[in-house]
């Protein structure tokens, strides 16, 4: 089975995450497994200060996580599985010393948008679109978005998208509060690359104490309140009509309502 992640280490500093997992980048439990290896890895090396996460497909940052799959640990994890074990990914991501940064570019639906939530820097293109579709599928976000956005762009805007399940571009996303800065596609990769690069040379100690004490100010969400929307979603498949909207046929593939999902709800 092919590899989900690329690591490129830019520096020792800097290192770059390319996820690919065609068509879609579906976010799928042996990406999960692979996201584990590289949070160990992130958390032994004393040099690192700055993880950015970007994909191999414009189109696509990252889709929804794998609804036939969602249940299944691979072997090479060590028996997290994402249903029970995103919570603690999450936490350990938000807290770790590392600056970890999403360039997005593409689609980043549902666990995609969750994904880059948790990050702790989001710059964002013109091409980027970000949804949580689940409402419009008849269940409810479980892996934080809940949490983050109420946090990041206050109550009734977090209602608005995790209510309508629409899609928000990154300049929308910016004036909300949930992209740090929306960017010319163009001027992305050599903007990111440069702040990367910026931080990668900073004291690993002051770059891991400044993020705490904004942690502190701001407030992350918690891990039992993360583990708490990850149960409600999983007791939420068993809802009546849920998932009706969401043709598992269809979610693997690059079909016109993978590419439109919001829109189709």
């Amino acid at each position: 089975m092919e590899n989900r992640l690329k690591i490129v280490k830019e520096s020792k500093g800097y290192w770059r995450v390319v996820i690919s997992n065609p068509p879609v980048n579906l976010f799928d439990p042996w990406m999960f497994a692979e996201l584990n290896v590289l949070m160990d890895q992130t958390e032994r090396d004393e040099d690192l200060r700055v993880v950015v996460f970007e994909s191999a497909d414009e189109n696509f940052f990252m889709d929804h996580h794998d609804v036939e799959h969602r249940l299944q640990v691979p072997e090479q994890d060590g028996g997290r599985a994402f249903f029970f074990e995103w919570s603690n990914w999450v936490s350990r991501l938000a807290n770790s010393r590392v600056i970890s940064i999403a360039k997005v570019r593409g689609r980043a639906w549902a666990q995609g948008f969750e994904f880059i939530l948790a990050c702790d820097l989001v710059y964002a293109s013109e091409k980027a679109q970000f949804s949580l579709v689940e409402v419009g599928g008849g269940v409810i976000p479980g892996g934080g978005g809940v949490e983050w956005l109420a946090r990041l762009v206050g109550r009734s805007r977090a209602i608005e998208i995790v209510c309508s399940s629409e899609s928000y571009n990154a300049e929308l996303g910016e004036k909300y509060g949930f992209v740090t800065r929306a960017i010319p596609d163009s001027e992305l990769d050599e903007f990111v690359d440069r702040m990367a690069n910026r931080l990668g040379r900073f004291s690993t100690r002051a770059l891991a104490i400044g993020k705490r004490m904004v942690n502190s100010r701001a407030g992350i969400p918690s891990t039992a309140d993360l583990f708490m929307s990850q149960y409600v979603l999983r007791s939420s498949d068993l809802w009546e009509g849920a998932d009706a909207d969401l043709p598992v046929d269809q979610m693997n593939i690059v079909s016109d309502y993978e590419l439109n999902m919001p829109s189709k709800l």
